[in-house]
């Protein structure tokens, strides 16, 4: 039994953890059964920690962003300033070459050196230099471009080099954060944040061929070429095009998707260019007023304007005027859908074009053919 001193020091403490207690209890009853409590039954949902640096991702996926430099030598000839040979022979005015240098970017895919950039990148180039972020640098030979999608493979002789993981199955969504690492305006390596605001972009008039990832991380002029990576630091794009009134950026750019780049760099190693099903037809794509004219109850598929002498779609007696619905029973959205379903067709596979001709629908056999190199 506690006396004296002690007793008095118990009942000093003894108040103090009472009181606590006591309004301990109280603040539980009231989050439990208060006004605005949780309902018993309603599911607790997660809340995913959040993100407050990208740090790791870009330090995985940033040395191999290369600065890509080109030159292009113009000369100038003499200019005849009479009738007279002999008189310009004399009063020819001199030769001159100058170099005209622009800038982009590009992402190293590989250990042997093979480097993705954009082709307007490097469109009429005589010499191309790439420098890497640690200091080195070398020039590039042109392994193949594709201008139908605007992508160039280049290759440099380094040894050691870094590579950036490709994105893989994943898929990219409206919603994901992205980095755009790159060289804009030539200040040096820089890096944007933003979101995909959109997939599957067409029509822009950038490339033959679209399917764009579109997103408001700042692309800049010296961006193209360069990488466009998730939060893993795995490459999902390469930086292509912005879309602005005056040339700025405001918050539109693009990019195709590293799977694309991927399908187009094999292609470029193996045969030196990119190899695609060939239907040999210009088609305009189908709105609602054609569609009456046709008398379709849907605006789907493509009219067919031009039918190329010699080609898979005349031996299949496609004709000008037709409307292409579909392939093999699944319709097409539209006349570029249909291309596209086209083009990613191996050559020699046989498809069935499903045709309305007038008021009649038609199916026609046809063996797509190789399309021919894009002019550049």
């Amino acid at each position: 039994m506690l006396t004296g001193p002690l007793l008095k020091l118990f009942r000093f403490l003894a108040l103090p953890v009472v009181a606590g207690l006591a309004v301990g209890l109280s603040v539980l009853w009231w989050y439990e059964h208060g006004p605005g409590a949780r309902d018993a039954d309603a599911p607790v949902i997660a809340t995913a920690p959040r993100a407050d640096s990208y740090a790791d991702a870009v330090a995985r996926a940033a040395p191999a962003v290369v600065n890509v430099y080109t030159t292009q030598i113009v000369t100038r000839g003499g200019e005849q300033l009479s009738d007279d040979p002999l008189f310009n022979r004399f009063m020819e005015r001199p030769r001159r070459e100058r170099a005209l240098a622009s800038l982009g970017s590009g992402v190293l895919v590989s250990s042997e050196g093979y480097v993705l950039t954009s082709y307007h990148v490097i469109r009429d180039a005589d010499e191309i230099l790439v420098a890497l972020r640690d200091g080195r640098d070398a020039p590039a030979r042109v392994v193949g471009t594709d201008p139908e999608t605007d992508l160039a493979l280049l290759q440099i002789a380094l040894e050691d080099l870094p590579q950036i993981e490709l994105n893989g199955p994943q898929p990219v969504s409206v919603g994901d954060v992205v980095l755009a690492i790159g060289n804009p305006l030539g200040v040096g390596q820089t890096v944007s944040m933003g979101i995909v605001s959109a997939t599957g972009r067409t029509h822009l008039g950038i490339a033959t061929f679209e399917n764009f990832i579109q997103t408001d991380a700042a692309i800049n002029r010296g961006n193209s070429g360069g990488a466009l990576i998730n939060t893993r630091g795995h490459l999902i794009g390469i930086n292509t095009a912005i879309l602005s009134s005056d040339g700025n950026w405001q918050g539109i750019g693009f990019a195709t998707p590293a799977s694309i780049a991927s399908e187009v760099m094999s292609d470029l190693i193996e045969h030196g260019r990119v190899i695609r099903g060939y239907l040999g037809v210009t088609v305009q794509d189908i709105n609602p007023t054609l569609a009456e004219t046709f008398g379709m109850d849907d605006v789907v598929g493509g009219v067919v304007t031009e039918v190329v002498s010699g080609s898979p779609a005349q031996d299949a007696g496609l004709q000008a005027g037709d409307v292409l619905i579909g392939i093999d029973g699944n319709t097409m959205k539209d006349g570029y859908e249909a291309m596209n379903r086209i083009a990613g067709t191996e050559p020699g596979t046989k498809l069935t074009l499903n045709v309305r001709r007038n008021t009649q629908e038609l199916e026609l056999d046809v063996t797509i053919g190789t399309r021919p190199p894009a002019n550049e």
